[in-house]
């Protein structure tokens, strides 16, 4: 696995456009991100359907064509330094193949932000694109509007990259060991769900696979490791660094879960590295080599995320 190319950080004033891929978007919170977006001295600009909602679906931000639209435009408008996700939800899988991405590869690499259902476009991002992402908190999600920790972490990722290039646990190993690799992941059910298309990743293999999940049951997530774990995809992962698992069990019914699963691959498993649906989640990047230390419960960056 290769790494990929790191986007330019941040400068003050620069603009950054903000898009909804995926589901609809709270007025309210919309306007608080732009505020603490305002307060970094950046030029937040709002995309066109960003508060839109389907006729039919109300769980998506638009059509698909106009939430397409919205994302290509800005990742081709030459004044954005950076496109940031409102929120998750649905809908990416919907939108993916509409973009064109040999539009969006000529107007070169910028920044790109987002999680969840945005796991989706990550994996696009990396593999049409070639380019370093980053899996951080939705400019207008609650767990980013109200923490002081997400926002100084996203900010310093933006800003200054070189600061923030260890993540340190606060659980323990499932797994001992250390390995080296390139980050990849996201979200386990949207990473089962995009297996077999034409922006998946062809597998893990060499790569330190990130993985984080919101309201899934124990048993589905069982079923979801399994499915990684027969298609192969997990084959040749060097290690495996876990973050947030909200709504998904009570620890001593999911982590016995992870273990069974992942275990067995006879390779380091780092647990709570702060990353996902958590309060005060930090922001990881994708495509970048590090080193993950299931002993010390670090994931450490061997060069920071952006340029």
């Amino acid at each position: 696995m290769k790494e990929l190319t790191r986007p330019e950080r941040l400068a003050p004033g620069a603009r950054v456009a903000v898009v909804a891929p995926s589901g609809p978007v709270p007025e309210e919170r919309l306007q608080a991100g732009l505020d603490v977006l305002r307060g970094w001295d950046l030029d937040p600009i709002v995309a066109p359907h960003v508060l839109g909602r389907h006729e039919e679906f109300g769980y998506l931000a638009g059509r698909d064509a106009d939430r397409a639209a919205d994302l290509q435009n800005a990742w081709c408008d030459p004044s954005v330094a950076a496109v940031l996700c409102a929120r998750g939800g649905y809908g990416a899988q919907r939108m993916v193949d509409l973009l064109d991405w040999d539009a969006m590869r000529a107007a070169g690499p910028k920044v790109f932000v987002g999680f969840s259902d945005v796991t989706v476009l990550h994996q696009a991002f990396a593999t049409r694109l070639g380019l370093v992402s980053l899996y951080g908190p939705a400019a207008a999600g609650v767990d980013f509007v109200k923490s002081a920790r997400a926002q100084d972490h996203l900010r310093s990722t933006l800003f200054a990259p070189e600061s923030v290039r260890t993540l340190t646990s606060t659980g323990a190993g499932l797994a001992p060991g250390r390995a080296r690799g390139i980050t990849l992941g996201g979200c386990l059910t949207l990473l089962a769900a995009d297996l077999g298309t034409l922006y998946a990743r062809p597998g893990a293999r060499g790569g330190l696979l990130l993985l984080e999940d919101v309201a899934e049951a124990p048993y589905r997530v069982d079923r979801l490791l399994t499915q990684l774990l027969r298609s192969g995809w997990l084959d040749g992962v060097a290690g495996i660094g876990l973050g947030s698992w909200r709504d998904c069990g009570r620890d001593e019914e999911l982590r016995p879960v992870l273990a069974d699963r992942l275990c067995g691959l006879g390779v380091p498993v780092v647990e709570e590295l702060g990353f996902g649906h958590c309060d005060d989640a930090v922001t990881v990047p994708f495509g970048v080599r590090a080193e993950l230390d299931a002993d010390a419960g670090t994931l450490t960056l061997e060069q920071p995320a952006l340029r």
